[in-house]
């Protein structure tokens, strides 16, 4: 198996997954402006999975430009509620009005992995899970957001599966790993095959 390869993305959690996975990464985040991009495809109608695989694709592409040769894994995550994407939130403001719209709602997460060669995709792959939020009072929102640190916030939308953010939740199906924003055996499963 091919066990080294660039991570385009400062995601601390994809890293630790890649890790565990006896992948080791070399971290150079693309910087990508995603709220453009997806302002932009939004515009033109394209589905949550679209949204998720190209920036995971642009990601990648941007990166593997300049690391010729070499392969570079680009991953995104979106929250689809019925057919409306939700955003990592700006300020704590935000997160409470985007926990209060998933309140009671189930929703999908959707994570896209994309590996890029020499500025183009050579793999790619997305993946889904279902969660159903419990039903939660105002004041039990704001004493979860209160648990949860700046970083932590603004860096995985306003849940952590593998923290806090699990016992916000009456039902989860998926992949764990996938709802963590990498769903990492199918990159094992490429990179076992890569020649």
């Amino acid at each position: 198996m091919l066990n080294q390869i660039i991570l385009a993305s400062k995601s601390k959690v994809r890293k630790k997954i890649l890790h565990e996975n006896d992948i080791d990464c070399v971290v150079e985040p693309s910087n990508v402006d995603e709220d453009s991009v997806k302002k932009s495809l939004l515009k033109e109608k394209a589905s949550p999975e679209i949204i998720s695989k190209n920036l995971a694709e642009l990601k990648a592409n941007i990166i593997s430009q300049k690391r010729t040769g070499e392969l570079v894994l680009g991953a995104d995550s979106v929250i689809d509620l019925n057919g409306k994407i939700i955003s990592k939130p700006i300020d704590r403001k935000e997160a409470l009005e985007i926990l209060e719209s998933l309140n009671g709602q189930t929703h999908h997460l959707i994570s896209s992995v994309c590996i890029s060669q020499n500025g183009s995709m050579i793999w790619s792959h997305t993946d889904k899970a279902t969660l159903t939020m419990k039903e939660m009072s105002k004041e039990d929102l704001k004493n979860y957001l209160e648990k949860i640190s700046d970083e932590a916030l603004y860096a995985y939308n306003v849940y952590q599966i593998e923290g806090e953010g699990r016992s916000l939740f009456s039902r989860i199906e998926g992949d764990e790993n996938t709802i963590m924003g990498l769903p990492v055996k199918k990159i094992k499963e490429y990179l076992n095959n890569y020649k």
